[in-house]
């Protein structure tokens, strides 16, 4: 007779090897467990790695919501930028001083942002609602005196008049 073995090997999730070994004649088996621990991550320094994660979280949220604010003042100022100069938008419907309060607020803003690249999250919605104090009531008026979105109810309604919604 010729010895008949039976081998088995499994790789587990973790990358553990097991090998097991058995006799078929007389039934008898071994078993080894084989770790590679080299080159990996031990559990001290996976754990390490977790608690900086969530450390890092947090500041990487307020960057986040800086970049947004940053975005949303940007975005507010470059549509402001198109609308009054697009002559398919208002070019031809603002009074000029309108178009010069308008223009002059956009350009202050992207000048302040040019001088403010490290601004807070704070800053830049501040900005924001200094950009909008100036040009939304001029929109709103200029809607309203060519029946346009902003002033289709043409009164100084509240908002109110949209419960519908």
């Amino acid at each position: 007779g010729v010895p008949q073995i039976e081998v088995t090997f499994e790789v587990d999730a973790n990358g553990i090897l097991n090998v097991k070994a058995e006799d078929k004649g007389t039934g008898k088996s071994e078993k080894i467990t084989i770790t590679n621990d080299k080159g990996r991550l031990s559990q001290e320094e996976i754990d390490r790695m977790v608690r900086e994660a969530e450390e890092f979280a947090e500041e990487d949220k307020k960057v986040k919501e800086k970049i947004d604010a940053r975005n949303s003042l940007e975005t507010y100022v470059y549509n402001m930028k198109n609308t009054v100069n697009d002559k398919d938008k208002l070019a031809d419907k603002l009074e000029a001083d309108e178009k010069e309060k308008v223009e002059a607020a956009v350009k202050e803003a992207l000048e302040w942002l040019d001088d403010n690249q490290s601004a807070e999250k704070e800053d830049y919605e501040e900005k924001l609602k200094e950009v909008e104090a100036v040009c939304n009531p001029i929109i709103t008026k200029v809607y309203q005196r060519t029946g346009g979105p902003a002033g289709s109810s043409g009164g100084d309604d509240d908002d109110d008049s949209h419960e519908e919604l």
